[in-house]
């Protein structure tokens, strides 16, 4: 089903180097998993993701449930099948979408009610629902049904969302009974370390083969998510993986490493892809903007990726000036690229003793 081993560890932080092995390959840890939300990773091929890479990609059970559904995604032999990806696949619950798209919804404890944001219908997901819909996609990793709260948010609505991802997870995990597939249990307390503790000891104590680290990420600043998981880590066993989810900028993949993360997800990489804007070894570039027009130089010099060693900065800013599709395209897989092989140098570094040092010379370049 799934089998987590560490490699090494850092001698000077809590950064590891493992490896995770699931029914569809072995892969290094930590590791970057760009997000697929739709089945899609937006505007790539699975082939431009073999190539960048790329070991494991995220689906959301949100946005499947809806369109095209589980029923039919189960009917063409599984998501693997679906989209013709051979390595792994991880799908989030849900459950982030449906307190964040949805305005209309009704949360108790047996479930939730909300309005579908493409059409309005009226849904109803448990964590029953949830656990049958993720089957049915059939990824090689799960997530359990949680509650997310808002950022900023009062302690007493933290709280309750700690009880009822607590409970949830319990009902999660009774519901699972497919062998071929790991469900990981979801860490919440929003920026509360109290609660923060409570619930990771609620969610090591149901006993699943690895945890994730939510609702972070969503608007505090990340001083505050770098405190969480200075706490968090410490809480949750080492010989199973740990998951940020929903982190990806480049500056906080490198402070989760040090604090023991093991595998992120985001769609940062593509959504500042279709905004313009690149991921270089000095910081960002926004290459829409006019000092671009006439630079020749590859989108960033220090990248071997395809896109920066056949194409400009002069010539993604033309066509991201006349709304041409290759811009987003070029600038989703040198971004992608950008973050699979910062994690690939990370794992180096890690191997070679040397990690401090990488620390230093990143925060030294990279401007934030």
């Amino acid at each position: 089903m799934l089998n987590f081993a560490i490699v090494k560890t850092d001698e000077l932080s809590n950064a590891r180097l493992g490896q995770l092995t699931t029914s569809h390959g072995t892969f290094d840890t930590p590791i970057f998993m760009p997000v697929g939300t739709q089945a899609t990773v937006k505007t790539l091929t699975p082939e431009d993701l073999y190539e960048i890479g790329v070991g494991i990609a995220l689906s959301n059970t949100y946005h499947l449930y809806l369109r095209p559904g589980e029923e039919l995604v189960a009917k063409a032999g599984g998501l693997h099948n679906f989209v013709n990806w051979k390595r792994g696949i991880l799908t989030d619950s849900g459950g982030f979408q449906v307190f964040s798209l949805s305005k209309l919804r009704q949360i108790s404890d047996d479930g939730v009610y909300f309005n579908s944001h493409l059409d309005g219908s009226r849904h109803f997901l448990t964590p029953e629902k949830v656990m049958d819909i993720e089957q049915k996609l059939g990824a090689d990793i799960a997530m359990c049904f949680d509650e997310c709260s808002p950022y900023p948010c009062t302690y007493e609505e933290a709280e309750k969302a700690v009880t009822r991802t607590s409970k949830w997870a319990k009902r999660c995990k009774d519901a699972h009974t497919r062998e071929d597939q790991a469900l990981f249990g979801i860490i919440q307390g929003n920026i509360f370390p109290d609660l923060r503790t409570r619930s990771a000891e609620e969610i090591v104590g149901i006993d699943f083969p690895g945890y994730a680290i939510g609702g972070l990420s969503v608007g505090e600043p990340k001083e505050d998510m770098y405190k969480i998981l200075d706490i968090t880590h410490t809480l949750l066993p080492q010989d199973k993986p740990r998951y940020l989810m929903g982190v990806g900028a480049p500056e906080d993949l490198v402070e989760g490493v040090k604090r023991g993360i093991d595998m992120f997800d985001c769609v940062l990489p593509t959504r500042l892809a279709r905004h313009g804007t690149a991921y270089t070894h000095k910081g960002k570039v926004t290459l829409r903007n006019a000092t671009f027009a006439q630079d020749f130089a590859p989108v960033d010099d220090g990248c071997d990726c395809y896109v920066c060693q056949n194409y400009s900065r002069a010539y993604i800013r033309h066509l991201i000036k006349a709304e041409e599709m290759l811009a987003p395209r070029l600038l989703s897989y040198h971004n992608i690229y950008f973050l699979v092989k910062l994690m690939e140098n990370i794992r180096s570094a890690i191997r070679a003793g040397e990690f401090a040092g990488f620390y230093e010379q990143f925060f030294n370049g990279y401007k934030i």
